[in-house]
C-alpha cells in the first residue's frame, strides 16, 4: 500500500491537487514535496471548502496524519 502511495504522489510532484483534511477542509495546490510520513509541502494554495468564498493560503506543509485524501491531477 506505502509503495502505491508514493508512486501516486511522485506523479503528482509539480502538479496541482486537491487534499481533504480532517476537519472537513480541502485544499487545492501545487504538491512541492512529501516525505514517507506523507507530510505534504504545498505551493500556492487555496482553501476550496466553500467554492463561493475560495481563500488563499500561499506556501503550506501539511502535516501527513491530517491527510484523509489526496487527489491526483488527471493522466
Amino acid at each position: 500500500m506505502a509503495d502505491m502511495i508514493e508512486r501516486v504522489l511522485d506523479r503528482s510532484v509539480g502538479k496541482t491537487v486537491l487534499i481533504k483534511l480532517r476537519g472537513g477542509k480541502t485544499l487545492r495546490g501545487t504538491l512541492e514535496g512529501f516525505d514517507q510520513h506523507v507530510n505534504l509541502y504545498m505551493k500556492s494554495a487555496e482553501d476550496v471548502s466553500d467554492p463561493l468564498n475560495v481563500g488563499e493560503i500561499g506556501d503550506i506543509v501539511l502535516r501527513g496524519d491530517n491527510v484523509i485524501m489526496v487527489s491526483p491531477p488527471p493522466e
